[in-house]
């Protein structure tokens, strides 16, 4: 099964050099069902492997100009304070409940991604900072809580609220994504231990998709494998619902 999860884990770090984000929302499911990871230990190995992979994608991106700092700072620095605080809840809450909002997010994340993003043109303005605030907090708090980067919420608002054009909001959500699974991770490692080793291998194989991901950024159809991938996670997340349902 390693070598399923260490594939399914390149897949992981593809869509996110692709797309900002979408990916991540694999990596628990990959990890319990594929690796045979406690749920609790799941998510906090998810949230290092997001945090290394999201960090290493924005490299790519920051080189090509398709990084907003003041923008994605702003918005990070609230997703961490969030994602901490989920970290922290997280471990005391039960298994089934933790799987079961995981599933909910990753219906809502096949969804955004099936429908696509509907903004053709940002605008540029001033930021409004309260509001970003506000959305990175309870962002963070939704990646701190189930172990995903929330990229799918993290892109449209930056290009609704923040004005960024959609190159630029995608590089500019894997920051928000790197710091505030990091913060989610150091909530966890307060109470839940993690297989190191079995970490590394899988944030080296999704780094090595994440890579190659940034690199077909811009050169593929971004809207069909956007559509194909949120079917794909949209079964996957009908099966892990029905995996928590009651015998």
């Amino acid at each position: 099964m390693i070598a399923l999860t260490l594939a399914a884990a390149v897949v992981v770090g593809m869509t996110l050099g692709l797309f900002g984000g979408g990916g991540s929302i694999l990596t628990v499911p990959l990890l319990v069902y594929l690796a045979g990871v406690p749920v609790k230990q799941a998510i906090a190995m998810s949230l290092f492997v997001v945090a290394v992979t999201s960090a290493v994608s924005a490299v790519g991106h920051a080189r090509a100009g398709r990084v907003r700092w003041r923008t994605g700072l702003i918005f990070g620095a609230a997703g961490m304070a969030g994602a901490y605080g989920g970290g922290l809840i997280g471990p005391h809450l039960p298994e089934t409940l933790l799987m079961v909002a995981f599933a909910a997010m990753m219906l809502a994340t096949a969804v955004a991604m099936i429908r696509g993003r509907r903004v053709t043109r940002a605008v540029p303005r001033e930021l409004p900072v309260p509001h970003v605030v506000a959305e990175g907090a309870v962002v963070g708090l939704v990646t701190g809580l189930v172990g995903a980067g929330g990229g799918f919420l993290v892109v449209p608002a930056l290009v609704l609220l923040g004005g960024l054009p959609m190159g630029a909001a995608v590089g500019t959500s894997l920051v928000v994504i790197a710091m505030k699974s990091l913060a989610g991770l150091a909530g966890y490692l307060h109470s839940t231990p993690v297989d190191w080793s079995l970490a590394l291998s899988v944030t080296a194989a999704a780094v090595a998709g994440g890579l190659v991901g940034g690199a077909l950024a811009g050169r593929l159809d971004a809207d069909r494998l956007r559509s194909g991938f949120g079917w794909f996670v949209l079964v996957t997340g009908v099966v892990v619902l029905v995996q928590q349902a009651p015998l």
